[in-house]
């Protein structure tokens, strides 16, 4: 957790922080949820595990099975960044491209895995990843003083991390180490994939599929998410919201980050401060507010965004 003091000044806040994921294993948030999975897959008694993914949960994946000794199958888009592909054969996977988005690779997953013998650890198909990505609410509690933030803007994919931490913070208000209060909720996604934003302006309970869905943030290319029904509760009921920004405006802010506070953050991560600048001007968070921004992931992982 890092207080940006510098980035803060630029846009007038005291009390800017950003959760850096980028520095666990694997570069990126990823890791928190299959170092869970595969464990308990294992354990469990699995023997092949296969997933869909834009890219860092590929690496995840192939990386934790490699270590548990367990078959890794991964389904990505043909244009998933080059380091997420060479990642995750040089860590033993079983690697398919495919011409088409996420829930393509979905599809496939869902149609081979019993012929195959896959046990199928996509988004929120199991139990386990929602708990290894809750653990970003129990080291955000914790690092904060067991006060939470005002406000969190998480980029929203597949939304397991937003999904877990809003479990997290039910737990340790059970456990009495904080009180009832709870941070609003921000989801961002990028304009050419935004259906939790289009569903929460809408008033809806569920996204449409977003249809030719294109960002060059990969991990927010998610025309339809499986849990959109869950973030869009959390949402409302944090009193939060949801909003979508351009890919020039992340990539943008990607040099920006970098330059005032030295963490090269992933254009996911880097969405997070042009959409705080967006809710700032519009008055919709006051300028001496607690705000957490979470880089999701390492940007040395997407040079092909920088060319």
């Amino acid at each position: 957790m890092f207080k940006a003091e510098r980035l803060g000044s630029r846009i007038g806040m005291r009390n800017l922080f950003i959760k850096d994921e980028s520095l666990n294993p694997t570069g990126s948030f990823k890791a928190r949820g299959m170092a869970v999975a595969v464990s308990m897959a294992k354990e469990l008694g699995a023997r092949k595990l296969a997933a869909p993914s834009a890219g860092n949960a590929a690496g995840a994946l192939s990386a934790y099975a490699a270590r548990a000794g367990l078959e890794a199958h991964l389904f990505m888009p043909r244009d998933t960044p080059r380091a997420n592909i060479v990642e995750c054969q040089q860590t033993g996977a079983h690697v398919t491209l495919i011409d088409g988005l996420i829930t393509d690779c979905g599809r496939i997953v869902a149609e081979r895995k019993e012929a195959e013998g896959w046990f199928d650890v996509s988004t929120l198909k199991e139990p386990y990843r929602v708990e290894g990505k809750k653990t970003m609410g129990y080291e955000l509690a914790e690092q904060l003083g067991w006060e939470l933030p005002d406000v969190i803007f998480y980029p929203t994919g597949g939304g397991t991390g937003l999904i877990g931490m809003w479990k997290a913070f039910d737990e340790m208000e059970r456990m009495g180490w904080i009180g009832s209060s709870r941070p609003r909720m921000v989801s961002v996604q990028a304009e050419g994939c935004a259906p939790i934003v289009q569903a929460f302006a809408a008033g809806a309970n569920t996204g449409a599929e977003i249809p030719n869905a294109h960002t060059i943030a990969s991990g927010l290319r998610v025309p339809r998410a499986v849990g959109d029904f869950l973030m869009l509760d959390i949402l409302r009921r944090s009193k939060g919201g949801a909003v979508a920004v351009s890919d020039g405006e992340l990539i943008t802010a990607v040099k920006e980050i970098g330059a005032a506070e030295g963490i090269f953050a992933a254009p996911e991560g880097a969405a997070c401060l042009p959409a705080l600048r967006k809710m700032v001007a519009n008055g919709e968070i006051g300028r001496e507010e607690r705000v957490v921004l979470f880089n999701t992931g390492a940007g040395v992982k997407y040079l092909e965004a920088f060319d």
